[in-house]
């Protein structure tokens, strides 16, 4: 008897993972067809207006990169020209020494390896 559960609870499983399998596979599928849908009718727009169809993508200028690094760089030069002459500001609160981290005094170094 024990068997039998066991057997029918193996294919209940199976059925519900080939289920899950089946709904997944169907949603990217629909996914596909409404985009290749937008896709056409995007394209038959473009047709009909004399306008010619362009791609999906981004626009990408090589130029653009590089001539933001050469501003930063002639910023941050500009900068280091400068630096002598500006006061100096005070250190953030996360990088300055602990109050009484100079009075630590039971700290004795060790070789290491030695216990």
């Amino acid at each position: 008897m024990s068997d039998f559960f066991t057997d029918v609870l193996r294919l209940l499983l199976r059925l519900v993972l080939v289920a899950v399998g089946v709904v997944f596979f169907l949603s990217l599928l629909a996914a596909a067809l409404v985009l290749a849908l937008v896709w056409g009718l995007r394209a038959l727009w473009a047709r009909l207006t004399g306008r010619p169809v362009t791609p999906w993508a981004t626009r990408i200028d090589p130029r653009a990169g590089w001539s933001s690094v050469y501003r930063s760089s002639t910023r941050w030069r500009a900068a280091a020209g400068t630096a002598p002459e500006a006061p100096q500001e005070p250190l953030p609160v996360h990088l300055r020494p602990l109050p009484g981290a100079d009075e630590v005094t039971d700290v004795q170094p060790r070789e290491p390896g030695v216990k």
